[in-house]
C-alpha cells in the first residue's frame, strides 16, 4: 500500500485504487463498502433516470406500508429531536428502498433535496449506488456509509447510518436511516438507529403475528420490553420470530419457521403463565417466558402474584394533541407557541401522524433558517430560467410539495413582510404562482405554524401582518416549558435510556434528582445535549453518578409569557388598539401599519364607542 499517493485519506486512496486503477480496495474501506462497490461496478446505478414520484403515488406507497409506518412513527418521533439538534434527518423506507417519510432538521432538507433524499425517491443500490439504505437492503445488517464511501461522487457530502427492520418471517420490511453531513452525524447514530429498528420490529411483530405470541428472555426484567424475544405459534408450529428470539434460542429463521414448537421449547410451553415463569428448554437452558397480552388466552397454571405497577405519568402533550388534531382535521390552522427547545416541531409532526392527512407529506420549513434572498424560491418554487442559477426544469417549492399533507412553518415570526403578503395570498386563494410567471397551481394542505415570538405584539409594531396572524391563528396551542411538565422525571429517564442503550449505561437516582431539579431554560433541546455529554464521558457499562450542568444566571428582565390561546376577535382588537396608540390615533397610518383596510379600524372604533 506504499504506492498510494501521500496526503490522501484512506477513502480517497481507496477510490483512486478502485476507480482509477481498477484494483480492489480491500483493507482501505470496510468490507461491506468493498462488496457494494463491486456490485455497483457491474450494475451501473443510473440516478439521472430518477423522476420525482407523483404525490398521489407517494400516498399510495404509504398506504401500502401503513403497518410499517404506524409501528415506526413512535421511533421517528423519538429520533426527530436528535436529528433536528444534530442537523440531520431520519427517514423510513420500504423494502424496495423507496423513502416513505422523513423527520428532523429543516436546515438539512434543502441539501438532501439536491440528491433527492426525500419521500418518493428510490435509494436502492441499483438506483443510487453504495448508500446506507440500499446497501442495508442487500447486506441485511446495520451499517454506515460515510462521505466518499458512497459509490457516486455527488453523494459524497452525505454520512448515513441505517438498520434493517425485519418482519417475523425474516423478510426486510423496511430500513430506518439517519443522514446528514459527515461533521454532524455523531458516533452514536448507528447505535440509535439499530436500537430504534429493534423497537419497530418488536411493535410490528406484536401487531401482525398470528396465533399465540410467546415472549421470553434470560432476564425476567426484560419481559415486556423491546429487548425480549418473541415467538408466534399457530396450530402447534412456529410461524414467526424476532431477531432477539432467534439469538436466545440459537436458531435462524430457516431452521425455526414451520417447526413443531415442542422441538424448540419442550412440551410444557402451552402451560406457561402469561405473566411469566421459568421455562426449561430441551437443551437444558432456561428462560423466563410468558404470553404476550395481545395473544389468545391459553391454559395457565396458578397465576403468580403480580407486582404492583407504578401509576402512569400523564403526558401533557397528549391532551393538547387530541384537541389540536380535531381542530386541524376540521381545516382550521393551528399556531403552536412555546419557548425555544420546547418541542414545537415534534408536536407538529405528531399532529400530522395523528390527523386525517397522515398518509400525505409533512413539509417543514424553518423561516428563520432560510436567507431572505432564497426564501421566496424555496417556498413558492420557480420556473425554468426564472433567475440566474435556477435549476433546469425549475423547482416546485415547499408549498406545492405539501399538497395533500401538512405544511409546517416553523418560526413564522421571522418571515419577511414581503413573503407574508405572498403567503397570505396563497392561504386565501389556495393557489401558488411560481417565480418566473408560471401558471397558478392549486394546492390543498393543512397548516401548522410555530413561533416563540409574541405575534400580536409584532403585529402591533408593524413587523407582522395582522391579517396573516388572523389567518394562521385559528387555534392556539401553548406548549409547556420542560420545567413545568409533570412528566419531566419520566421524560428524562426515557431520553437517557434511549441515548445510553448502545453503551449499556445506567443513571443513578442522585443524577436523576440533579437533572429533575434543573430549571432547563433551554428546554428539551438543552436536556438532550446535556444527556449526550454525560453519555459520551461515561465508561461503557458504567453508571452516571453526576451530570455537568450549565449554570444559568437569572435574566435581568423576565421573559415574556408564552401566549395562551386567545379568541381571534380579542387579538384583532388588541393589535388595532396598540397600533392606534403608536400612530397617535390616525386611522390611515394605523391601517397602513397593520396592512388592513381603514374600514376595519373604523369598525373597531365604533365598537369601542358602543362599549363592546
Amino acid at each position: 500500500m506504499s504506492d498510494m499517493p501521500s496526503g490522501l485519506s484512506r477513502v480517497q486512496q481507496a477510490r483512486e485504487r478502485f476507480f482509477d486503477e481498477g484494483r480492489a480496495p480491500d483493507g482501505w474501506v470496510p468490507p461491506h463498502i468493498t462488496r457494494s462497490w463491486m456490485r455497483c461496478r457491474s450494475q451501473g446505478p443510473r440516478p439521472e433516470l430518477w423522476v420525482p414520484m407523483a404525490t398521489a403515488l407517494v400516498r399510495e406507497r404509504r398506504h401500502e406500508a401503513r403497518s410499517l409506518l404506524d409501528c415506526a412513527m413512535p421511533e421517528l418521533d423519538g429520533l426527530a429531536q436528535h436529528a433536528a439538534d444534530t442537523g440531520c434527518i431520519a427517514v423510513i423506507c420500504g423494502p424496495d428502498g423507496i423513502i416513505l417519510d422523513e423527520v428532523g432538521s429543516t436546515e438539512f432538507v434543502p441539501k438532501a433535496d439536491r440528491v433527492a433524499l426525500r419521500p418518493g425517491a428510490d435509494w436502492s443500490e441499483g438506483a443510487r449506488g453504495t448508500n446506507a439504505i440500499g446497501t442495508v437492503l442487500i447486506e441485511r445488517e446495520a451499517l454506515a456509509v460515510l462521505g466518499g464511501e458512497h459509490f457516486l461522487d455527488h453523494n459524497g457530502f452525505l454520512a448515513c447510518a441505517a438498520a434493517p427492520v425485519f418482519d417475523g418471517a425474516g423478510h426486510v420490511a423496511g430500513v430506518l436511516d439517519l443522514s446528514g453531513e459527515p461533521s454532524r452525524l455523531d458516533a452514536h447514530a448507528l447505535g440509535l438507529v439499530r436500537l430504534a429498528a429493534r423497537q419497530i420490529e418488536h411493535r410490528l411483530m406484536l401487531a401482525s403475528a398470528r396465533g399465540q405470541v410467546l415472549r421470553f428472555h434470560a432476564k425476567a426484567g426484560l419481559l415486556g420490553t423491546p429487548r425480549e424475544g418473541l415467538l408466534a405459534v399457530e396450530d402447534g408450529r412456529v410461524v414467526a420470530a424476532n431477531g432477539i428470539g432467534l439469538s436466545l434460542l440459537g436458531e435462524t429463521w430457516d431452521s425455526l419457521l414451520g417447526q413443531p414448537v415442542e422441538r424448540v421449547l419442550g412440551r410444557t410451553w402451552s402451560r406457561i403463565d402469561p405473566r411469566g415463569e421459568v421455562l426449561v428448554l430441551p437443551s437444558g437452558a432456561s428462560l423466563v417466558a410468558g404470553i404476550a397480552p395481545s395473544a389468545r388466552p391459553v391454559a395457565v397454571s396458578v397465576p403468580a402474584r403480580e407486582a404492583p405497577r407504578p401509576a402512569p405519568v400523564a403526558d401533557p402533550f397528549d391532551t393538547l394533541l387530541a384537541v389540536a388534531v380535531r381542530v386541524l382535521d376540521a381545516g382550521v390552522p393551528v399556531l403552536v407557541t412555546g419557548e425555544t427547545g420546547a418541542g414545537k416541531e415534534v408536536f407538529a409532526q405528531r399532529l400530522h401522524h395523528e390527523g386525517r392527512r397522515r398518509h400525505g407529506p409533512f413539509v417543514a420549513v424553518n423561516c428563520a433558517a432560510l436567507p431572505e434572498t432564497l426564501i421566496e424560491a424555496e417556498l413558492f418554487g420557480y420556473d425554468d430560467g426564472a433567475f440566474t442559477g435556477a435549476r433546469r426544469r425549475g423547482a416546485p417549492g415547499r408549498l406545492r410539495e405539501a399538497d395533500g399533507g401538512v405544511l409546517f412553518l416553523d418560526e413564522i415570526g421571522d418571515m419577511p413582510l414581503a413573503m407574508q403578503t405572498r403567503l397570505l395570498r396563497v392561504l386565501e386563494t389556495r393557489e401558488v404562482t411560481p417565480l418566473g410567471g408560471g401558471k397558478p397551481v392549486t394546492v390543498d394542505f393543512d397548516l401548522v405554524c410555530a413561533t416563540h415570538c409574541d405575534l400580536p405584539r409584532l403585529a402591533a409594531e408593524g413587523a407582522f401582518r395582522s391579517d396573516l396572524l388572523y389567518r394562521i391563528a385559528g387555534y392556539g396551542v401553548a406548549l409547556p416549558a420542560l420545567r413545568d411538565r409533570p412528566d419531566r422525571r419520566g421524560l428524562i429517564r426515557k431520553l437517557f435510556d434511549t441515548l445510553a442503550a448502545p453503551r449499556r449505561l445506567a443513571l443513578s437516582d442522585e443524577a436523576l434528582d440533579q437533572l429533575d431539579r434543573h430549571p432547563w431554560p433551554g428546554n428539551v433541546r438543552e436536556l438532550i445535549h446535556t444527556l449526550k455529554t454525560a453519555v459520551a464521558l461515561a465508561p461503557d457499562g458504567g453508571t452516571v453518578e453526576r451530570v455537568q450542568l450549565v449554570a444559568h444566571p437569572a435574566p435581568a428582565d423576565p421573559a415574556p409569557p408564552v401566549a395562551a390561546p386567545v379568541a381571534l376577535g380579542d387579538l384583532t382588537a388588541q393589535a388595532i388598539e396598540r397600533a392606534l396608540q403608536a400612530c397617535g390615533g390616525r386611522v390611515a397610518d394605523t391601517a397602513r401599519q397593520l396592512g388592513i383596510h381603514r374600514s376595519t379600524v373604523y369598525r373597531h372604533l365604533a365598537q369601542r364607542r358602543r362599549g363592546h
